[in-house]
């Protein structure tokens, strides 16, 4: 039996999109909203069987890994989180790049050799990597308007995959990869399926019309952040509203809270565009926080704790 885990999120679509046209393969589908990264605990594998790993920190599930290994299941990981020390074993073949212009789509985009570019490039313009995603474009000789529907389909895929929970979301991340499965071109998908893409374009832009006069907590030329209301819009918003701001004021980092079913916080972090460092570090010193160096959060920061993370914050961005 094979497993394919992959973060719900555009760039864990589309990593195991390119891999699955590349290798048709039947597979037990392990995903989530954004936020769910834990998920090689839910893997349920014997001597024999095998895994692909997308989009995940590898740090962050490392003692599930670790426990596969050794129960002889061969595992494919790929990644661009924080990682940790890389387990030393032969059942394991890990490609683990943290480049903060790099997402887990564009790893596989060459270890593929490129042949499914075009989803990659979705995948980058999703995590907000659009210098990276026109760099990968460039060999398709796309025009500046098929150029930028890839990117709204990503903003879009992206904007699909936060929630505290799926129903949260408006397509559960297992479906909508079974959608795309269907189609080799993004651009093929937005023409056939008008049905869902529309959806996603629908849902996206009135979650952030009711953004736009949310009121700042904090804010200063280096560092601004905003707590939303306990709304579900909020929690799709929270990662794609980040995106927007830090691409609005490149030199300024960003922190968005929107309460979560546990009574504290989830938390987004965008890190200045000029200086893509520090949002991972950041998150990591909070019980439940990771991500990458450009975008990390924290899935559960504690209410008494806000004015620690407050602090934290401007004291890791306010310098210049």
């Amino acid at each position: 039996m094979h497993f394919d885990v992959f973060n719900g999120d555009a760039d864990g679509i589309c990593a195991l999109l390119q891999l699955r046209l590349a290798e048709p393969l039947e597979s037990t589908l392990i995903t989530g909203v954004k936020r769910d990264i834990g998920l090689l605990r839910r893997v349920n594998a014997r001597q024999g069987d095998s895994a692909t790993v997308l989009d995940i920190s590898l740090d962050k599930n490392r003692q599930p890994l670790l426990e596969l290994l050794e129960s002889q299941v061969d595992v494919f990981y790929v990644d661009h989180h924080q990682a940790g020390e890389i387990p030393d074993y032969p059942r394991l073949k890990a490609i683990i790049d943290t480049d903060a212009d790099v997402c887990t789509s564009l790893l596989i985009d060459r270890y593929l050799n490129h042949r499914f570019s075009a989803w990659a490039v979705v995948a980058a313009f999703g995590d907000n990597l659009d210098d990276s995603a026109v760099r990968a474009a460039q060999p398709l000789n796309l025009s500046a308007d098929r150029l930028q529907q890839l990117r709204q389909l990503g903003v879009y895929l992206n904007y699909n995959s936060y929630g505290s929970h799926l129903e949260d979301l408006y397509f559960p991340p297992d479906r909508l990869f079974r959608i795309l499965l269907g189609y080799r071109s993004p651009f093929e998908f937005v023409e056939d399926r008008a049905d869902v893409y529309q959806a996603l374009v629908a849902g996206y832009a009135a979650d952030m019309e009711r953004v736009k006069n949310s009121p700042v907590e904090y804010q200063s030329d280096r560092a601004a952040l905003f707590i939303l209301p306990d709304e579900a819009w909020s929690r799709r918003v929270s990662g794609v509203w980040g995106n927007d701001l830090a691409n609005s004021h490149p030199h300024r980092a960003h922190a968005i809270l929107s309460p979560n079913e546990f009574g504290g916080y989830l938390v987004s972090v965008r890190a200045p565009l000029t200086d893509k460092l520090g949002a991972d570090e950041l998150c990591s010193r909070f019980p439940g926080g990771g991500g990458r160096k450009a975008a990390a959060g924290i899935n559960h920061l504690e209410r008494g704790m806000l004015s620690d993370f407050l602090q934290a914050f401007i004291l890791k961005f306010s310098k210049a």
